[in-house]
């Protein structure tokens, strides 16, 4: 646990960008252990998808999210972060005591964000956004290791597209304790380096959420030392398994399965990545 979490705050420490990519099952975490990345984290809406659940918040609960993130950090011997939605509570003290719950089961990092789940209402207040990155804050100093809280501003993702506000919530999580600062959606690689130079604490950027074509080289220049895939791998391989069920249905031809990946080379890389 504590070998995982030092390596984990390791990668962050580092003047160059790493890539965080998101499993959705143990499958894909094995593979991508066994392609060589060093750290993962998990997705709620790529595993929304492979339970068929929802992807409102509330959907999945605090122990299945838990759950799942145990088993992706027993599938390999990588570092893990989760997603952890909003803390599963809007109470300072229920994002405490889902950071708290986190860190027991051997996570090295985890995510909350500042959506409140309602559809009216989307974000928490400023000051109460930061309040319960605070909490959570609090728990991770009183560990005996090192566990990279992350705090995400989610202006971008519910149309507020507000650049000033988001820094400043962004600046507000870092006061309080946030390890790594995340706002996802972000417009352009200006915005981004504009948010990277405001800040001193690493800042993650998720591809797959607009800026089509941008380069892991582009992100690292602009200032970002973590980039993660968010659900976009799930959907990358959902994507695939649509298309070729779409062909089978429309058209009766099997075609597209002559670009599936082979038997044998999806059970190498599990067997290798256990």
């Amino acid at each position: 646990m504590r070998r995982r979490a030092k390596e984990f705050e390791a990668l962050h420490l580092k003047n160059e960008a790493f890539v965080l990519p998101n499993p959705w099952d143990v499958g894909s975490a094995k593979m991508l252990a066994a392609l060589g990345y060093k750290a993962l984290a998990t997705t709620s809406a790529g595993y929304a998808f492979s339970t068929g659940k929802g992807l409102a918040i509330g959907d999945i609960s605090r122990e299945e999210a838990l759950s799942h993130a145990e088993d992706i950090i027993k599938a390999t011997d990588l570092p893990v972060s989760a997603d952890l939605e909003n803390g599963y509570g809007d109470a300072p003290e229920d994002v405490a005591d889902t950071v708290r719950l986190a860190a027991e089961i051997g996570l090295a990092g985890c995510t909350i964000e500042d959506t409140t789940g309602d559809r009216d209402n989307p974000l928490y207040d400023r000051e109460f956004a930061i309040e319960r990155i605070a909490a959570a804050a609090d728990v991770v100093r009183g560990l005996d290791r090192p566990f990279m809280l992350t705090a995400r501003a989610e202006n971008y993702l519910f149309g507020r597209h507000d650049l000033d506000d988001t820094l400043a919530r962004l600046q507000g999580y870092e006061a309080v304790g946030a390890d790594v600062l995340y706002a996802p959606g972000l417009p352009d690689l200006e915005a981004i380096g504009t948010i990277c130079s405001a800040v001193s604490k690493p800042v993650n950027v998720v591809a797959g959420i607009g800026l089509p074509g941008v380069t892991l080289q582009e992100l690292q220049d602009a200032g970002v030392r973590r980039i993660s895939a968010g659900s976009a791998l799930a959907r990358v391989a959902y994507g695939a398994m649509i298309d070729a069920a779409t062909d089978i249905m429309d058209t009766g031809s099997f075609k597209s399965f002559t670009v599936a990946a082979s038997f044998g080379s999806v059970a190498t890389l599990i067997k290798s990545g256990s």
